[in-house]
């Protein structure tokens, strides 16, 4: 360990005490000042070519294993590939360390190791987080692997900031074409799509009356994680859509809400915008992989209209559960989906007027019709047919798309095209 990572680690051990003491701001901008000098030194000294012979064959999966959040289960999901390929695997669990994040899930606990066991070291994790994973690892770690970054983003310009992780990297993966051709606009390095393939287990005991929601209500659902930016996810267009759609008295229908680590300024605004429905429930808790895929499926209608996506996991899930969705046609979502199996909500593209983390101001991104999705809305209420027909063509054409057999078959191709 380096002196710079021995001072990152005494700093982190202490940070409660500096806390009370010293400002945040200033605790950030020391620990950022610190983050760079240890990355431009580890560019500067560079890393030790690929050498096949130096570590056994195999993939180390750096993310975060264990995270209850979207990136959690997308990590989750690769590493459920790679293992269906004949490639050994290892998985090193990243923690960002933010007490707000859940990080229970221990499907994987078998596979998690501290050791960077095989020679090509596959990081999934967000580009942001890069620095702090460089000060973790020993630089000996870098060397003689190949090194792949396994990336998501959702917007069509490329962070500047991404950049400079780029000479410690042989190779970038994305989960859709929307991305990596964003990232083949801004580097030589070669960048390989790998969906992911989509498997949405649920369990018949998570019904509606284990959610404490109604048997009798045609239901549409809508998601995010005050984590993955509210202002992205748009669940204030999915209600407004919802309004326009349908008026308070109408009874037979409902709208859900679920909130993952839900913040209370967050809470306060929907409540606010869904004052006087009485048919509009809400979701807080924290739950598993199977008791969210169960709560898609005991819904009728899955609702994202989101402004832009790096995959549209979610999305995915429920149209393999039989659970039809309406959603932004734009984006990385729309490579899995179109009208012949969903519900596709035209949009205009605008600009952001002020920053939104992690999006720049000037960035642009997809306004959403909520007049087409409301139309939508009531159709599939009041057309069996219609809304039969997209649950079945959705459910065939994802088991199709997002096979395990095409992750397996990309994964083992580039991985022999690297060895050899």
């Amino acid at each position: 360990m380096s002196l710079q990572q021995k001072v990152l680690a005494g700093s982190e051990k202490i940070k409660p005490v500096l806390k009370k003491i010293v400002p945040r701001k200033i605790l950030s901008g020391v620990k950022n000042k610190m983050l760079d000098h240890q990355l431009k030194a580890m560019i500067t000294k560079g890393k030790a070519p690929f050498d096949r012979k130096a570590y056994p064959d195999g993939i180390n999966l750096i993310g975060l294993v264990r995270a209850e959040m979207g990136l959690g289960q997308s990590c989750r999901l690769l590493a459920a590939m790679i293992e269906h390929t004949k490639y050994p695997l290892s998985l090193y669990d990243f923690k960002l360390g933010s007490k707000l994040l859940r990080s229970e899930d221990h499907s994987y606990d078998r596979k998690i190791s501290q050791e960077l066991k095989y020679n090509v070291n596959l990081i999934h994790i967000n580009p942001d987080e890069m620095k702090l994973l460089y000060t973790r690892l020993n630089p000996e770690e870098w060397d003689k692997r190949y090194n792949i970054a396994f990336w998501l983003w959702e917007l069509e310009e490329i962070p500047e900031s991404w950049k400079q992780y780029f000479p410690l990297l042989d190779e970038i993966w994305t989960p859709s074409e929307f991305i990596s051709r964003s990232l083949r606009k801004v580097t030589d390095i070669p960048v390989r799509t790998i969906p992911y393939c989509v498997k949405a287990p649920v369990k018949d005991k998570y019904s509606r009356s284990y959610f404490g929601l109604p048997e009798d209500q045609f239901l549409f659902l809508a998601m995010y994680d005050s984590n993955s930016t509210r202002e992205r996810k748009n669940p204030m267009g999915v209600i407004r859509a919802f309004k326009n759609a349908f008026k308070p008295e109408d009874t037979k229908v409902g709208l859900v809400l679920k909130v993952n680590n839900a913040r209370e300024e967050d809470m306060k605004l929907l409540h606010q915008m869904m004052e006087g429905y009485p048919n509009v429930y809400y979701i807080t808790e924290t739950m598993s992989k199977v008791q969210v895929n169960s709560l898609i499926k005991t819904a009728d209608v899955f609702v994202s209209l989101h402004r832009a996506e790096g995959f549209g996991l979610v999305m995915a899930e429920a149209m393999l559960n039989g659970t039809p969705v309406i959603a932004t046609n734009w984006s990385s979502n729309t490579e899995f989906m179109d009208e012949d199996i969903a519900c596709m909500v035209d949009y205009d593209f605008i600009k952001l007027e002020k920053d939104c983390p992690p999006y720049k101001a000037g960035a642009v991104w997809a306004d959403p019709n909520t007049e087409t999705a409301a139309a939508y809305m009531r159709k599939l209420y009041d057309d069996p047919d219609f809304y039969h027909q997209k649950a079945e063509a959705a459910k065939t054409s994802i088991r199709q798309k997002l096979s395990m057999e095409q992750a397996v078959t990309l994964i083992e191709k580039r991985m022999e095209e690297i060895y050899d």
